[in-house]
């Protein structure tokens, strides 16, 4: 495709500095990948096939000169259908860096998949809104027959789907204590007896005793990859990788080694607060837990994060879910894998001068605090033909605030995330050779003396990617024959180099003037060395 087809103020104009109020469709977001594709040289847009509903997985490749030879950022955006903000965030970091941060395309390539669940996105733009997951695959999830026949139903009608109390004798739940609109598990042990039983909105259309178990949806991207496959849930599928999405996504990751972290915006967060090493599951057969070296980094990069936070965050909780894309990358993939959510509020207190203990207070009080008023759905009674006499309600919080920030809030915090991003990939593995020594020894020989450096803070692999064969060593090579070295290795592997570590090499050489040693690894890059003798 023909670039830079647009000036500079129109491609501007066109890439969304119009007043945009609300995320962005599946149209919209193809419009601004295409332009950023057509604007700059360092663009390269391509879809890597089409999901079960008919829907493009786009890929933005980013970089210059050779892209795949440099060390390089996997970027994952839309890994849950309901997190709206991720797929807004990675459409604005690809801008950035093509507008506002060139210099680091010339060391680092990134590679952004901007919404890797484009079927489930759709359904925030549909005269039904809920939190969806699954693609657009017929799935029977209660495996009973039959396809979809039990899912969720809009009993208030008003176009969103929520949750229902139901006043039961029975019931599991009570109102919180500060937020009777809400409701929580009762707990049996402090003498607790429950008031209600709280469902999602619709009906036991089956008469099997459970509520939306089948809904209209198919396999959640973010539940189908292989680290800890949860087998026979609903939205899982029937096997790892079972879908186009995921398929597609993970046979071009393994086609890239020179990738070297993968940066999710998703639900899961180890960036405000790093994950925690065990050491049992960390040495068993099936490792579970990350590692201890990588758990040091993990924290060292988190307080990098956390200085671009303007308060102290509150944490949601989750640190990765079975089958999901974030942990996959680490425990499966062996690269430095990161996560965040995106939006962290800040720590939000009560009436004691407690911090709240759930994500669901915290919001609440904060929402308070800014006078917001769209996002709450007040309860109302409704008649309900598998409750017949019991008071049933609908209502509660609106589906995806808990999740995605008010639209005008995005573009500061896709500018935190920039500058993290960018320098981030500015601290990527960059070998050098230093040190270097020759010294004559009689009959024409020569002793080659030097030391290769990782000139970074960051290690050349992950303590989990040095066990995995999907990252490769670093491999040094000397360009001579083999009859004229006598002393040292051709071709040397090395597992990997700390921070700014290094190690040195010797070689005794006859009967050459000059040489060149290669040292490099594709997600390290690759440097060179020409020595005269």
């Amino acid at each position: 495709m023909v670039k830079a087809l647009l000036t500079l103020p129109l491609l501007l104009f066109s890439l969304g500095l119009l007043a945009q109020d609300d995320y962005p469709t599946l149209k919209q977001l193809e419009e601004r990948l295409k332009q950023l594709d057509i604007g700059f040289q360092e663009a390269n847009l391509k879809s890597l096939g089409k999901t079960e509903g008919g829907k493009d997985i786009w890929l933005l490749e980013l970089g210059t000169g050779s892209l795949h030879q440099k060390p390089a950022m996997v970027v994952a955006g839309g890994v849950e259908g309901f997190h709206l903000l991720g797929v807004e965030m990675s459409l604005q970091l690809a801008k950035k860096l093509l507008t506002d941060n060139k210099a680091i395309l010339e060391k680092s390539s990134f590679y952004i998949f901007p919404n890797l669940s484009p079927d489930a996105y759709e359904q925030y733009f549909a005269p039904l809104k809920y939190e969806r997951r699954g693609n657009a695959a017929k799935i029977d999830h209660d495996r009973d027959g039959r396809i979809s026949e039990d899912g969720y139903e809009d009993l208030n009608d008003d176009g969103l789907i929520t949750m229902m109390r139901i006043a039961s004798p029975t019931g599991d739940h009570v109102p919180m204590e500060h937020r009777p609109e809400l409701l929580r598990p009762a707990n049996p042990q402090k003498g607790e007896k429950g008031q209600y039983l709280y469902k999602s909105e619709g009906t036991d259309k089956d008469k099997d005793g459970s509520f939306n178990e089948d809904p209209e949806e198919g396999i959640a991207f973010n539940k189908s990859l292989t680290y800890q496959f949860p087998a026979f849930e609903t939205l899982a599928g029937d096997f790892p990788v079972s879908q186009v999405e995921s398929r597609f996504l993970l046979d071009y990751l393994y086609e890239h080694p020179n990738i070297y972290t993968v940066f999710t915006f998703g639900p899961a967060d180890n960036l405000s607060k790093p994950l925690a090493h065990d050491p049992q599951k960390a040495s068993e057969r099936v490792v579970t837990s990350i590692q201890k070296e990588d758990q040091i980094l993990n924290e060292w990069i988190s307080g990098k994060y956390r200085k671009h936070l303007p308060e102290d965050p509150f944490h949601n909780g989750n640190q990765g879910t079975d089958g999901d894309f974030f942990q996959w990358a680490y425990f499966h993939f062996g690269r430095l894998s990161l996560s965040t959510p995106g939006w962290f509020l800040p720590k939000q207190k009560d009436e004691n001068e407690d911090v709240y203990s759930s994500q669901k207070d915290n919001f609440l009080a904060w929402a308070d605090k800014q006078g917001m008023q769209d996002h709450m759905v007040e309860w109302v009674k409704v008649e309900h033909p598998d409750f017949p006499d019991h008071t049933v309600e609908v209502g509660g919080l609106k589906p995806f605030v808990l999740h995605n920030p008010p639209f005008h809030q995005v573009d500061s915090l896709a500018q935190i995330h920039t500058e993290f991003i960018v320098e981030l990939a500015t601290m990527h593995p960059q070998l050098s050779f230093i040190d270097m020594k020759t010294e004559t020894l009689d009959r024409g020989l020569t002793r080659i003396k030097v030391k290769l450096f990782n000139d970074s803070p960051l290690p050349t692999h992950t303590a989990l990617g040095k066990k995995s064969r999907w990252l490769k060593k670093i491999r040094v090579e000397l360009s001579i024959a083999a009859e004229n070295l006598l002393s040292g290795e051709k071709i040397t592997l090395i597992d990997h180099l700390d921070a700014y570590g290094s190690r040195e090499f010797s070689w005794i050489v006859k009967d050459g003037k000059t040489l060149t040693i290669k040292a490099g690894a594709p997600h390290t890059g690759t440097v060179s060395l020409d020595i005269a003798l």
